[in-house]
């Protein structure tokens, strides 16, 4: 290979920064790394590491605490401080776990014990670290380019952004995409983004919902029929193979399709060829197939319900929609959209959601996802009116779900117990003589103790629903994400 084809790849490769004072010792990890997909550079001081960071930042670091010239928990703290994309593993001395434990707290992601890991231990927590760090990214990536909307998509949560990534590199092309998701996550509308991202928007969009046609028929819907193909057949029909000519066919509910129909399918995804029932005439057509279903198609094939060569046609490029329970605050913006447009066409005042609507909402599971959503909020337009949807405005089940004011008492103090009630916590009362002298009679416990008590009680009682959770404590999501990391990361040393 030539000097510069070397450097195209190391360039391609990520980075590894070893801060090591032996020479010896960085030689050692060196070699163990040395057949690794990375390029790796060494720091003798901790000066030599932070000029080698500024002109390159590493993806990942391995940083011995002890150096010459400085401690490394100062280059840690350069790192975490500048907000630098760099994933830090600690390597010290068995004597120093108390500064391990200072490291972890402060954000480096692993540790290793000087002279207790071999080669493999430290490959493979250079490769966690690299991949730690490639997520990281494209998390960082995908929050700082961030839709609210995408065609008619509404939604600017994380498992959304990677939905529309996915549909912006599958567009362009002609593979087939198979979109999994429950009912109501919004299929057909992302079948028609796809359409409308590719080459052949112009072209036209055929929609086929495969459970909603008997199946004695299907074969005539998809492909057409001529003259007395069957009985009732007074006319040649064109099928939707022959309309989507130039554009997109969308198969809903492709698990639906009988094993006969899934054969001549076969032959069609296979040669673009079909022929109309009734008909000898071989036709060809340029289609562009994307699929849908709420079941697992996997599932479908191992049952024997579903072709698993026509399985393997179909499922070129996966796209799952995420149900609207895991979309974080997806629920609201959504829910305003809609409470806004039935608003005008029903012709009532409504703008907004009270904040304990709001709540509930996010509290809720939605079975039904999108589709169940549309339907409250225009139950809630129709039957009701004013400026601002209150929590009594909610139909069944979620009028189940309205909030409650946890009352904390307070023995010998009904004062304090009425203040409470009317404020929904003692926090907010006035100070007081009584209080003051009976709260030495309280068990009292460390805050951030009980907040973690708190919300691992929460998360257990959502089983394991994190914005639901979240909706219910009052907090968001992404709130509890970061606190639950902080608690990991500052066990992880133990």
């Amino acid at each position: 290979m030539s000097a510069r084809a070397e450097s195209l790849v190391a360039n391609q490769q990520p980075r590894v920064l070893i801060v090591e004072d032996s020479r010896s010792m960085a030689e050692v990890y060196v070699g163990y790394l040395r057949r690794e997909p990375c390029c790796v550079s060494v720091a003798g001081t901790g000066g030599e590491a932070l000029a080698l960071i500024e002109q390159e930042t590493p993806n990942a670091l391995l940083l011995d605490l002890n150096l010459p010239d400085m401690d490394g928990l100062s280059i840690l703290e350069y790192i975490v401080t500048h907000a630098l994309p760099i994933c830090v593993v600690i390597i010290s001395a068995n004597d120093s776990i108390t500064k391990v434990v200072d490291a972890m707290r402060a954000g480096a992601y692993d540790y290793l014990v000087k002279n207790q890991f071999d080669a493999d231990r430290l490959r493979l927590t250079v490769r966690n670290a690299l991949e730690h760090q490639r997520l990281d990214n494209l998390v960082a990536t995908l929050r700082d380019g961030a839709r609210e909307r995408y065609c008619d998509f509404i939604g600017g949560s994380l498992p959304m952004q990677a939905v529309y990534h996915i549909i912006d590199c599958a567009a362009p092309s002609r593979a087939t995409v198979f979109i999994t998701g429950e009912s109501g996550t919004g299929k057909e509308i992302c079948a028609e983004a796809i359409h409308r991202r590719s080459k052949r928007a112009t072209g036209p969009f055929i929609a086929l919902n495969c459970a909603a046609i008997p199946r004695d028929l299907m074969e005539s819907e998809i492909f057409g029929h001529v003259r007395g193909a069957f009985t009732g057949a007074t006319s040649e029909r064109r099928g939707a193979a022959a309309l989507a000519d130039g554009g997109t066919l969308f198969l809903d509910e492709v698990c639906e399709m009988s094993p006969e129909l899934q054969t001549k399918l076969l032959r069609f995804v296979q040669s673009g060829s079909f022929q109309a029932v009734g008909s000898g005439r071989l036709e060809k057509v340029d289609v562009r197939f994307v699929c849908a279903t709420n079941r697992d198609p996997r599932h479908e094939v191992e049952e024997g319900r579903f072709r698993e060569d026509l399985f393997y046609r179909l499922h070129v490029i996966p796209l799952h929609l995420p149900p609207l329970r895991d979309r974080e605050d997806d629920v609201l913006a959504i829910a305003l959209h809609f409470l806004r447009a039935y608003a005008h066409e029903e012709g009532r005042a409504f703008r907004h959601f009270a904040t304990d609507t709001e709540g509930v909402l996010l509290a809720y599971d939605w079975p039904g996802n999108v589709r169940e959503l549309q339907n409250v909020v225009r139950n809630i337009v129709v039957l009701n009116d004013g400026e601002i949807v209150l929590p009594r405005m909610l139909p069944a089940p979620l009028n189940r779900l309205a909030p409650t004011t946890a009352v904390r008492t307070i023995p010998g103090n009904e004062d304090a117990n009425r203040t409470s009630a009317h404020l929904g916590t003692v926090d907010d009362m006035p100070a007081n003589d009584t209080l003051a002298h009976d709260a030495s009679t309280w068990h009292i416990r460390p805050l951030e103790l009980v907040e973690r008590e708190s919300i691992e009680e929460a998360i257990a009682a959502c089983d394991g629903n994190i914005p639901r959770a979240a909706a219910l404590l009052g907090i968001s999501a992404s709130t509890i994400y970061r606190k639950r990391q902080s608690w990991l990361d500052a066990e992880r040393p133990h």
